[in-house]
């Protein structure tokens, strides 16, 4: 089963492009050439190398603002799913996406 969450903000993420290498660096390269030892590793690297915590943390202020300004006015998804994301969660998923799903991708690679 889908999360909706999940899917609400994934489908806002990609769609207004902020997991683009503007918006968050370039997460697959710059793995790669660090070749972390953890996730922590390589969460210390990113937001000291790469962005800043803060930078992500607007990026899923941004977000959230598109949730309720946008995505729930268009009828993609029932509007208590997108009222039930807040901002933590918005917060919370951009960090995931440049740490964890990052790393996750890395260690498959290798």
């Amino acid at each position: 089963m889908v999360n909706i969450k999940e899917a609400i903000l994934n489908h806002a993420v990609n769609r207004w492009g902020r997991n683009k290498k503007r918006y968050v660096g370039a997460t697959s390269e710059s793995i790669r050439a660090y070749k972390p030892k953890s996730i922590k590793d390589w969460e210390n690297h990113y937001f000291n190398n790469i962005r800043h915590r803060s930078h992500i943390e607007d990026l899923g202020r941004e977000i959230y603002k598109i949730l309720r300004n946008t995505v729930r006015n268009e009828g993609l998804f029932d509007k208590s799913a997108v009222d039930s994301i807040t901002e933590q969660d918005c917060i919370d998923y951009m960090i995931k996406l440049v740490i964890n799903r990052v790393y996750q991708g890395y260690t498959r690679e290798n």
